[in-house]
């Protein structure tokens, strides 16, 4: 083979617009995003709480994950091989995604119309089928990590640096293994919080417990193995060597994973991650 047709061959895919590569997964996210617009005026006319809380806060969070979430996918889908996202079986799996994250967000906001919880509400087998129904819609909806990881770690014509691709497909790949078991946990015990806090103090914004372990913390990290560890192959690949750039890629995936791991031992335990620190 020439060097011309190497060159051909090798040639990444560029998709300049964020709706080229994966539409579907931009235009739902960016919609989700439109919506906060909706659920924000409902909390500002509605002020009921529920556990000391706005009803409608838990919505904002779920759509602001979820935007995040969907438009972070549509981005590194410019790099999953040529001509996946045109597959009839891709377009029926990643239509069944959006279906779930859809049906996902009609359960909290309708949990929040009604006053109620959404996550562990098993007070009667109608909302317990319910719970049931939508962990599965969580894990469909969290293995287009798995998927989108697998893919773009085997495509050879990324045109990537082998530190960022490893970045990419290592963070996409460990938010999906590190959320099920997490999120799985958490969702089969009574609730989030491990111990019985006594004055309610939080971490500011996140919300988590700074008295009793709280599941949250770790599944938040989780979620998020898909921007630090790409993050790390951005400055490792500019700052180090090629072999060097992959191995701090490989160190810096392993050394979340334990923290994530750490920080969800932790919690199962009744340890907060960020303790509060009384003075005497």
């Amino acid at each position: 083979m020439t060097d011309i047709a190497l060159a051909s061959y090798y040639r990444p895919v560029r998709h300049p617009c964020l709706f080229d590569a994966e539409p579907l997964f931009a235009a739902t996210g960016l919609l989700i995003g439109l919506s906060m617009t909706a659920i924000l005026a409902a909390m500002s006319l509605d002020s009921r709480q529920f556990l000391g809380e706005n009803v409608w806060l838990k919505p904002i969070k779920f759509q602001i994950a979820l935007t995040l979430y969907l438009l972070t996918l549509a981005f590194f889908a410019r790099w999953l091989p040529v001509g996946m996202t045109a597959r009839r079986s891709y377009r029926l799996y990643s239509g069944a995604v959006i279906f779930a994250i859809i049906a996902e967000l009609a359960w909290v906001s309708g949990a929040a119309m009604y006053g109620t919880a959404s996550h562990f509400n098993v007070t009667n087998p109608v909302m317990q089928g319910i719970y049931g129904l939508m962990g599965l819609f969580a894990v469909l909806l969290t293995s287009a990590t798995l998927v989108h990881g697998i893919a773009i770690w085997r495509n050879p014509r990324t045109g990537l640096p082998a530190a960022l691709q490893l970045s990419i497909a290592l963070g996409l790949v460990l938010t999906f293994i590190l959320t099920v078991v997490v999120a799985g946990t958490m969702a089969s015990l009574p609730g989030h919080l491990i111990g019985t806090p006594v004055t309610g103090t939080t971490v500011p914004i996140v919300g988590w417990s700074r008295e009793v372990g709280d599941l949250r913390a770790p599944h938040f990290f989780a979620t998020h193995a898909m921007h630090a560890v790409p993050v790390i192959g951005v400055l490792a690949g500019t700052l180090l060597p090629h072999r060097l750039a992959t191995n701090a890629v490989w160190a810096f995936a392993l050394l979340f994973t334990a923290f994530v791991t750490a920080s969800f031992a932790g919690s199962l335990t009744g340890l907060p991650l960020i303790p509060e620190f009384q003075t005497r």
